[in-house]
């Protein structure tokens, strides 16, 4: 979601016609380094954003107060809920349902305001933005709302015109991975993201033929218990978790990945297909959710709950170099069907919609 945002806020404010202020959180004002305020004016949402209930507050109370003063006609809320009062127009971005399909990927008082807030804000919008067809039909289907009242505003990835790669010889002795090669996977560390599967999957593999699997990302509970996974498994030493990485060094594992595999049971979009396609990385990918529909034939599609088929699937990127060839090559050309402007021209489409619906 802050890829989301980042990204969008630019090319929202490239649009004629269109007058942009972004309400943004404390934390985030302070630390800078966003789009907000530099291309847009900002106002400050006065709430600590790493406090749920007050996270809710300043969307509640503060959002719709501020909106009014400053004469908005349209609130978009970029994150899957929204201010449920006020007079302004609404508009909500709700990129999965992984609170009701998933309930595992949220922990604690986040998976009950998520129960009440996400149907609440679909309700009271006037138009509702998903990433993803599929997540659509998820809406139309379990919250009841009409189809009509949704646009499909698909995301995009792009490698940044600035972006400067740590060597390969570099990142390859920070993280320890030697000379094998690796197998990526993107994402946060939660169960519905079926790290889990890709762990038998490299049991099934012969020792020698096996990928390192690097995952990135910050540490979650969960994480313990891959390495139980991993150790009973006796794959321990075929994967490593590397933690945080800032974008240099994740340019470089892109570029030194062999393939990314995203075995996820589902997701709103799957963004990382596409940051994998858009550098030419041959993909391995689950055949649920919006995940074929993101990866439109340009990846190995794969049954999320069979490890076999993930090996085999890796098996062949591995052993085949005109499936890998295929695979970058196809994936360049669908990364290319997506754009950040092709992002706001329908989101900016959407708020044309739903002023026109109180028309």
């Amino acid at each position: 979601m802050e890829t989301y945002a980042r990204e969008l806020i630019p090319r929202l404010a490239e649009i004629e016609g269109l007058e942009l202020t972004c309400l943004v959180n404390r934390e985030a004002a302070s630390a800078g380094g966003g789009p907000w305020g530099e291309v847009c004016p900002t106002e400050v949402v006065p709430v600590n954003a790493r406090n749920r209930i007050e996270w809710i507050r300043g969307e509640q109370w503060f959002v719709p107060r501020i909106a009014s003063r400053i004469g908005a006609k349209i609130i978009h809320s970029l994150a899957s809920t929204a201010p449920l009062h006020g007079p302004q127009v609404r508009v909500t971005t709700i990129h999965d349902l992984n609170y009701l399909l998933v309930p595992e990927a949220h922990f604690g008082l986040r998976a009950q305001g998520m129960k009440l807030l996400v149907p609440a804000a679909a309700r009271r919008s006037q138009r509702i933005i998903v990433d993803a067809s599929s997540t659509r039909d998820d809406i139309c289907q379990r919250i009841g709302i009409a189809q009509s009242k949704i646009d499909v505003v698909p995301l995009a990835a792009e490698v940044p015109p600035s972006a400067a790669a740590t060597t390969e010889a570099e990142v390859r002795e920070r993280l320890q991975i030697g000379l094998r090669e690796v197998a990526l996977s993107p994402g946060a560390k939660r169960p519905h993201k079926n790290l889990a599967a890709v762990l038998e999957a490299l049991a099934l593999m012969p020792s020698g033929s096996r990928p390192l699997l690097v995952v990135p990302g910050y540490s979650t509970p969960y994480e313990q218990e891959l390495r139980e996974t991993a150790a009973a498994l006796g794959v321990s030493e075929d994967l490593r978790f590397v933690g945080y990485l800032g974008s240099n060094e994740m340019e470089s594992l892109y570029r030194l990945s062999s393939l990314v595999v995203v075995p996820s049971k589902y997701e709103g979009f799957g963004l990382p297909l596409l940051e994998a396609m858009v550098r030419g990385v041959p993909v391995v990918t689950s055949d649920r959710s919006s995940l074929p529909e993101v990866a439109g034939g340009a990846a190995l599609l794969i049954d999320p709950d069979s490890p076999g088929e993930i090996a085999d699937a890796m098996t062949q990127i591995l052993s085949d170099p005109a499936v890998a060839e295929r695979l970058r090559s196809d994936g360049l050309k669908r990364a290319a069907e997506f754009s950040w402007e092709k992002t706001a021209e329908l989101t900016a489409a959407s708020y044309e919609r739903a002023l026109g619906s109180l028309a």
